[in-house]
């Protein structure tokens, strides 16, 4: 019960980082909020460290740098397969491959799940493919290229919880400090990358590079410019939230010596989608789809019986 508790925890606190990160991202560089939230995520993570305790190990500091690349290269990735592609498609894509990767290591391993358990990842699945899925309305064509890269993401994404897994139980919060200072450093070089190129493309009246303007068109605050008040606060709840995500899912990770953990915890931390769409009726007042709050009825049918399987 703790684990699948956790487990949604995490994913409704990933929901909402995202939804701040995505209102942040309407006024500058996506590759720019995540880098500095990620610099935020670092504070609260001390801070828990200093708290909870912890035993820094090789193999806790290893799993956790694991977890700071495969991190990265995720979002990295994604970014890029929203700039040449259908949003609605791959968007989606990516959730999938997130939950469907660590559970498919945990079989190669010989965990084996019981039919409610098999029977509840699928319809997860298939909530989160409902939730995910969003109106595109960009006329963006589905390529090789952008399936491609979606599909990496979300392996990525999987791979931050098939590296908290492995992380040895006693490391406490330890690894997921390295992960999130592995994880500013690459993401921190890709903004300043960005930032470069656009401003060469700028000065030389060339076309801004796609990926680096995904989701915003051009940027509303102006590079060099300080961030309004408001908007380095919503950036650094973003960060703060991911990190507190991150701190759910190791729990839920550690929670119980059942082989079978790994998957159910990968499943439902691959359902953020909801909490980000919901925050988004809250605050935004968009208007859920009739396949998001099948996905909805569907994911909460799905936990209930991660939670009896």
């Amino acid at each position: 019960m703790l684990t699948v508790l956790f487990g949604l925890t995490g994913a409704v606190v990933y929901g909402f980082a995202d939804f701040l990160g995505g209102l942040a991202s309407r006024r500058i560089r996506p590759v720019a909020v995540t880098a500095v939230a990620a610099a935020i995520g670092i504070l609260p993570l001390l801070i828990g460290l200093a708290v909870l305790g912890g035993t820094p190990s090789w193999a806790g500091t290893l799993w956790g740098a694991v977890a700071g690349l495969s991190g990265a290269v995720g979002v990295l990735l994604l970014y890029a397969a929203l700039a040449i592609g259908p949003m609605s498609v791959l968007s989606p894509l990516t959730a999938v491959f997130a939950a469907v990767v660590p559970v498919l290591v945990a079989v190669a391993r010989g965990t084996v799940l019981s039919p409610l358990a098999v029977a509840a990842v699928v319809v997860a699945v298939v909530a989160v493919v409902l939730v995910a899925a969003v109106r595109d309305t960009s006329g963006a064509r589905l390529t090789v290229r952008g399936v491609v890269a979606a599909a990496v993401a979300g392996c990525g994404f999987g791979g931050i919880v098939l590296a908290y897994d492995a992380t040895p139980p006693g490391a406490g919060i330890h690894p997921l400090v390295v992960a999130r200072v592995l994880q500013t450093v690459l993401l921190g070089a890709a903004a300043l990358v960005v930032t470069v190129r656009a401003g060469r493309g700028a000065r030389s009246g060339g076309a801004a590079d796609p990926a680096a303007s995904v989701g915003v068109a051009g940027s509303a605050v102006p590079p060099g410019r300080w961030w309004p008040p408001r908007l380095l606060l919503t950036v650094a709840a973003c960060g703060v939230l991911d990190a507190l995500a991150n701190v759910c899912i190791q729990a839920g990770l550690h929670a119980s010596d059942d082989p079978g953990t790994l998957p159910v915890v990968s499943v439902l931390n691959a359902l953020y989608p909801i909490g980000t769409v919901v925050l988004a009726g809250v605050v935004l007042r968009e208007r859920l789809t009739a396949p998001q709050w099948v996905g909805i009825a569907l994911a909460f049918i799905a936990s209930v019986g991660l939670a009896l399987a």
